[in-house]
């Protein structure tokens, strides 16, 4: 008995762990598209993509970096992961998912 219980703790353990990085980057696409939609109209200041402990659906967190390659370019890098410890702060250990992207202006 003893064997089986261990078995279907440690097949509970994997789904949860599936089921937090699918929903991760399910969230870090739409963050990346939406970025993209906002570039459209919105270019700006370089960096002024970037966010930091943005909380996504609840107990998801999410850190956006807009790094400038050229004044027509740019690299943004998504981050996000499950808040594991309720602290509303996104830190190293708690990221399930990291996109990055290239986005141009359109002129």
């Amino acid at each position: 008995m003893v064997p089986i219980l261990k078995a279907l703790t440690s097949a509970h353990v994997t789904s949860t762990i599936i089921e937090r990085r699918t929903r991760s980057l399910t969230l870090a696409q739409a963050k990346l598209d939406e970025i993209r939609a906002r570039s459209i109209y919105h270019w700006g200041l370089p960096g002024s993509f970037a966010e930091q402990n943005t909380s996504l659906d609840g107990s998801y967190l999410c850190t956006v970096i807009d790094t400038p390659i050229s004044p027509n370019l740019r690299q943004i890098a998504v981050d996000v992961g499950y808040d594991q410890n309720g602290n509303n702060v996104f830190e190293l250990t708690e990221v399930e998912v990291a996109l990055a992207t290239l986005v141009a202006r359109r002129l």
